[in-house]
């Protein structure tokens, strides 16, 4: 693919859209010819390819561009050089009820 694994843009996108299709249109043109079972290992392969993009498609929020990965890099790296370690007496908001 040419967007990577990463990355699933609308050239990805039109691409599954075209091999769902594809799928489709096989599966009918094999039923009204009568040799939709008699296609198995074809479609089998063509499922495949299908299923696979299909979970690329379904799971690509999950994917980090290199973009938003530096940008999660730079927040933690923030956030680790921002952490306070106060003791307990410079942290009344821990300190137990007052006696």
């Amino acid at each position: 693919m040419p967007d990577g694994d990463e990355v699933y843009g609308a050239r990805r996108a039109e691409r599954l859209i075209e091999l769902l299709r594809a799928l489709a249109s096989r599966i009918e043109t094999l039923d009204r010819a009568g040799h939709l079972l008699d296609a198995a290992p074809e479609l089998q392969r063509m499922l495949g390819d299908v299923r696979s993009e299909l979970f690329h498609y379904e799971v690509r929020r999950t994917y980090d561009t290199p973009e938003l990965a530096e940008r999660r890099r730079i927040v933690e790296e923030a956030r680790q050089e921002f952490t306070l370690d106060l003791p307990e007496e410079d942290q009344p908001w821990r300190q137990g009820p007052a006696d």
